[in-house]
């Protein structure tokens, strides 16, 4: 068991509470929250047993009692937020995606390494255990040659202009908020995509509704995804081998039962989520504290030069279908 690390919690949205939650039900050592504003960190702290509650993120990451900081503000707000906690000699735990391109990536990965910190991209999903165990099964060879991946991760959210989802200048859309799940899957199984096609239609504001993705790889090996903001769809995803595939069901990227089924039919395995406390987000934060206490501070699951190339996937889709942030 590592010495647990006291969490600082930077901003208090519904993903912030969804982390703290499983961090409390599981366990961690929760020490300190920050907002903007102190009646928002103070009524965050109130609620889930909070000591510290701090009114600015600079008091939360000038916190003595503070390990390591989750940053989860807006896209556009991670990487300097997240700098700010290094500069502070705080490891960080940056929401996905980390960054809104691969430059603001690189340059977290940059100074997490000269101030020998950890920096890790929250995508809880490569933690999972359903996760893991389909990675070994590739590795034993079970699948044969694995040929393709196929997922969608496609949701009915707000059609309201003004909603976070919708709004260009906080990094809404379809792409970073969705697609960045079976992108990273793709990642995951196969590597960098030689080729790379894409396509996509537009909200009035600007923010991309829908997002189909074609990656190819060294061999003709494939990867589609599809996202969307505006549909909810099935949400499950398919690995396809020569000798077998891997059906993951609803919702993939959580916690997920899945079948190896060989060409016949016949089901080689079949894998029942592992029982979790809460949504299994605190599977990320058991990556961090295990890294840091090894010292492996470049990350292994989710390497940090893997994540920054991953940013660099989400920028050639972008300059494909003609989406840019104010900003940049």
């Amino acid at each position: 068991m590592t010495e647990r690390l006291r969490w600082g919690i930077l901003a208090t949205g519904g993903i912030a509470r969804a982390f703290t939650s499983d961090l409390k039900i599981n366990g961690f050592t929760v020490q300190a929250v920050g907002s903007r504003s102190s009646a928002a960190a103070e009524a965050f702290a109130a609620e889930f047993e909070i000591p510290n509650a701090h009114g600015s993120y600079e008091a939360l990451v000038a916190d003595p009692e503070v390990d390591v900081i989750y940053v989860s503000t807006p896209h556009p707000l991670h990487a300097s937020n997240a700098m700010l906690a290094l500069e502070a000699g705080k490891h960080v735990l940056v929401e996905k995606p980390f960054a809104v391109n691969a430059r603001e990536a690189q340059a977290i990965a940059d100074l997490a390494a000269a101030k020998g910190l950890l920096a890790l991209e929250a995508m809880w999903t490569r933690y999972l255990p359903h996760m893991a165990r389909i990675r070994e099964i590739i590795a034993e060879g079970t699948l044969g040659e694995v040929r393709a991946l196929m997922a969608d991760h496609t949701q009915k959210l707000s059609d309201d202009p003004a909603h976070r989802i919708n709004a260009l200048e906080l990094g809404g859309g379809a792409l970073l908020d969705l697609g960045i799940y079976p992108i990273s899957f793709a990642w995951d199984l196969f590597g960098a995509p030689l080729t790379i096609q894409s396509t996509a239609t537009f909200k009035s504001t600007g923010a991309d509704a829908q997002i189909a993705t074609i990656f190819g790889y060294e061999g003709g090996r494939v990867a589609t995804t599809l996202s969307a903001s505006d549909s909810s769809g099935p949400n499950t995803a398919v690995v396809l081998g020569t000798e077998a595939r891997i059906d993951i069901d609803r919702v993939w990227y959580t916690p997920a039962s899945f079948r190896v089924v060989a060409p016949d039919g016949t089901v080689i395995e079949e894998f029942r989520p592992i029982e979790v406390n809460g949504r299994g987000m605190h599977c990320q934060a058991e990556a961090v504290e295990r890294l840091v206490a090894a010292g492996t501070l470049g990350g292994d699951v989710l390497p940090i030069d893997e994540t920054v190339a991953i940013l660099g996937t989400l920028d050639v889709i972008r300059e494909q279908i003609g989406l840019r942030y104010p900003g940049e």
